[in-house]
């Protein structure tokens, strides 16, 4: 069976199933997955170098704001 974001199990009820990949050098970029929807990836072309962060309601699973911090170049 398939589950949210690919992972190999369901997620219990009341919970949010998510998915962090970290990237590989320039080859491959990062992405976040929340409740089988792909926040941050390459293909949407909203990742950069550093560090790459969602927001979400914690309560109701609503995102807020996703954003990049280049912790390379200060």
């Amino acid at each position: 069976p398939r589950h949210k974001c690919g992972n190999q199990k369901s997620c219990p009820q009341n919970y949010f199933a998510f998915k962090i990949t970290s990237g590989a050098a320039n080859v491959v970029g990062p992405s976040i997955c929340f409740n089988d929807m792909i926040l941050m990836s390459s293909v949407k072309n909203n990742v950069g170098r550093g560090l790459n962060i969602a927001l979400v309601n914690g309560t109701n699973g609503q995102v807020l704001n996703t954003d990049t911090f280049d912790m390379y170049s200060g």
